[in-house]
């Protein structure tokens, strides 16, 4: 009995070991508008999203990543006013289609 305990403490210890070797690397990475995806890059919604909000905050716009993700209005509402930028034109098309002057 006292044997079974140990080696159960033992795989237990070895378990916490390899868990904490291991680099947490859960966030998402994003590079210009572009997703870490099994080593490449690819567009993604998510990552055009955080670059529309970095673009606007250059801009002088007071807005959040989570505001232009959650709120379809203040997304189209920012690409009213950057949607030009060659960075985030693409992205803006498809809040905006009607461009910039239409709502």
């Amino acid at each position: 009995m006292k044997r079974l305990a140990n080696s159960a403490a033992f795989v237990a210890a070895l378990t916490l070991v390899a868990a904490g070797s291991t680099p947490a690397s859960a966030a998402i990475q994003c590079r210009n508008g572009a997703q870490l995806v099994a080593g490449s890059y690819i567009s993604t919604p998510y990552c055009e999203d955080k670059l529309l909000a970095d673009v606007a905050r250059e801009y002088g716009f007071k807005v959040s990543f989570a505001e232009i993700r959650n709120n379809p209005n203040a997304k189209r509402n920012v690409c009213v006013y950057v949607g030009r930028d060659i960075r985030v034109q693409e992205n803006c098309l498809t809040a905006n289609p009607t461009g910039r002057r239409g709502f």
